[in-house]
């Protein structure tokens, strides 16, 4: 066996972090290489991993004709000045239903992109993305490439943020399809591993190629926590920004 050890605020890393209203963003904490997602719209920026994964789903689609990049990656700066605006311009219901406070965005990760109808004129807090044309076939493969509809519809109760089907999450594409094949948003999903507990029991998810292991570590509440694999085991891990890790152990 072997052992892997992280310090306490390794659970703010990771692509299955949950930020939300509950849980801010730490600052610092998660933020990627941050790269450009197209040559059409240079200052939209994501973690580098994700935005490839972004550049495969759009190539196969011919996407980016159609869709623009309307905004990635934030600074804690410009969300706070994405409030204000919105308060000053829209009113407090409507920007608290659909602008997060600053902190608690997932823009600040590297891993949330808003997308648009690529047209004229673009609403940048509220872009036009419907469920019909390619907008519709973006979202039948977007598990496949790792995101996920961050806020859906009927989901309002659980994300806290009012439906936005414009706004979309990579978590990695073995928690994507695992999430989109049981209609649970990220924080329902950090709810369902918790009865995967790490080496007692995992969630297996099978594919044509291989076993995925899924199972939940908690952290210990003061100090390091150890995670023991079997030597050569190929994983990974991400922290939940909660209290614990998710641990994905592939079987090629």
């Amino acid at each position: 066996m072997r052992k892997v050890v992280w310090k306490r605020d390794a659970i703010h890393n990771g692509n299955l972090v949950v930020v939300n209203a509950g849980y801010p963003f730490r600052e610092g904490k998660n933020r990627g290489n941050l790269v450009a997602v197209n040559r059409q719209e240079r200052h939209v920026l994501l973690d580098s991993r994700a935005a490839g994964m972004l550049a495969g789903l759009m190539e196969g689609l011919g996407g980016w004709e159609q869709i623009a990049a309307v905004s990635g990656w934030r600074s804690m700066r410009e969300q706070q000045e994405i409030y204000a605006g919105s308060l000053k311009e829209n009113g407090a219901d409507y920007t608290r239903r659909f602008v997060a406070l600053p902190n608690h965005s997932e823009h600040q990760t590297g891993l949330a992109i808003d997308l648009g109808v690529r047209q004229g004129r673009i609403d940048f807090i509220c872009p036009e993305f419907p469920c019909t044309g390619i907008c519709r076939e973006f979202r039948k493969r977007a598990a496949s490439f790792g995101f996920v509809e961050r806020y859906p519809e009927g989901k309002e109760h659980v994300t806290g943020i009012a439906h936005e089907p414009w706004h979309f999450r990579y978590v990695g594409t073995s928690h994507a399809e695992i999430m989109d094949r049981h209609g649970m948003v990220l924080e329902e999903y950090m709810d369902f591993l918790k009865q995967y507990p790490y080496g007692k029991e995992c969630y297996c998810y099978r594919t044509q190629e291989r076993d995925i292991w899924v199972s939940y570590l908690r952290a210990e509440k003061e100090g390091d926590t150890c995670l023991e694999l079997e030597e050569g085991a190929v994983y990974s891990a991400s922290g939940n920004n909660m209290d614990g890790y998710i641990i994905t152990v592939w079987n090629p």
